[in-house]
């Protein structure tokens, strides 16, 4: 093994996905991902705190990701708006990454503790959006309802899909539910 290989971490990423789908999560160890990875044990160790956090590396960069496109609405935009372009921004970024998406999520839906630690990522999306709609003047409840409301039309878009049959573009996924969520607060 060199001193140096590009994309340690992303070649990490990757061994990791293939060993938890092959199998399981449970029965993989941060060793054997750096091996498959072709790298050292301490060279993983580097990049991520435990195998955990293999699949919730990124969650950071989504929250900045959400926060600041809330931030940067328009002033007028109402918090619902400001929160669809969160999840424009997010549908974006997802867009070309459908499949590493699906397997991380099938990895996710075979193990209860990573089951909570996507629940405790979600509310903390939450809790970061209700923030940044704070800052931009809006009171509570509404904050918070727009934020809960925003990361639940996150989680149930995104489920459809990652889904076997989800062909459809993120963005519009994302737009089709804002739409049927007005629809259902309107009495429709």
């Amino acid at each position: 093994m060199g001193r140096w290989e590009p994309n340690a971490r992303g070649r990490l990423a990757q061994a990791a996905f293939e060993l938890f789908g092959e199998r399981g999560f449970d029965q993989t160890t941060a060793a054997e991902i750096a091996a498959r990875a072709g790298l050292t044990e301490r060279t993983f160790f580097r990049h991520f705190a435990d195998k955990r956090e293999v699949l919730f590396w990124g969650s950071s960069d989504l929250q900045q990701l959400l926060v600041d496109a809330v931030v940067s609405a328009p002033e007028s935009a109402a918090p619902i708006d400001a929160i669809a372009a969160a999840l424009a921004a997010a549908a974006a970024m997802f867009q070309d990454r459908r499949e590493g998406s699906r397997q991380r999520q099938a990895i996710i839906a075979a193990n209860a503790d990573l089951q909570e630690r996507e629940l405790i990522k979600l509310a903390m999306l939450a809790a970061a959006l209700a923030g940044a709609l704070r800052r931009r003047g809006t009171g509570e409840p509404t904050a918070s309802l727009a934020a809960e409301a925003g990361i639940a039309i996150f989680k149930v878009g995104f489920e459809r899909w990652v889904s076997p049959a989800g062909d459809q573009d993120l963005a519009l996924i994302f737009r089709d539910s804002l739409g049927q969520l007005k629809a259902v607060t309107a009495g429709s």
